[in-house]
């Protein structure tokens, strides 16, 4: 699944389902409820690609987590023998952890928090947003970016 919003407005230019090319495993299907069957349908990667790399072309794109996602998205391609899309990626994570500033004394530096426990920790209404879908996941990340930059 992939969804890129607008960060001041929240508009959707994607939001869609991608066949992938071998079955979801369960603990994956336990986390964000997608399933086999919810994906029969749904276009394959090489099918998105060309709407994502226009769409995130000469743009700086906001993600939460963003060595996760990138790397998934380059694994993506690898496997369609894709050229990696030139992502410019702004880490809301990372951004994040050092604003929050909580001590990691695993890693050193600042502990990364998950999306979720930021929304509770900036008191970020979301109850109108089901969690672990990817355009839900881009509003609360968007909502977060927003809040931390007029808070500071």
């Amino acid at each position: 699944e992939i969804a890129l919003i607008g960060a001041e407005t929240g508009d959707i230019y994607l939001d869609t389902l991608v066949k992938p090319l071998s079955p979801i495993p369960a603990d994956a299907m336990a986390i964000h409820g997608i399933t086999n069957e919810d994906v029969a349908n749904s276009p394959a990667w090489g099918d998105v690609y060309k709407q994502f790399c226009e769409l995130i072309k000469d743009r700086v794109i906001h993600i939460y987590n963003a060595d996760y996602d990138v790397r998934l998205v380059s694994q993506t391609c690898a496997l369609y023998n894709l050229k990696d899309p030139d992502i410019d990626a702004n880490c809301v994570m990372l951004k994040y952890a050092e604003l929050y500033r909580e001590e990691d004394n695993y890693r050193g530096g600042w502990k990364w928090q998950s999306l979720s426990n930021a929304m509770l920790q900036q008191d970020i209404d979301v109850s109108d947003i089901k969690a672990h879908r990817a355009s839900a996941d881009c509003e609360m990340t968007r909502r977060l970016l927003r809040k931390i930059q007029i808070e500071r």
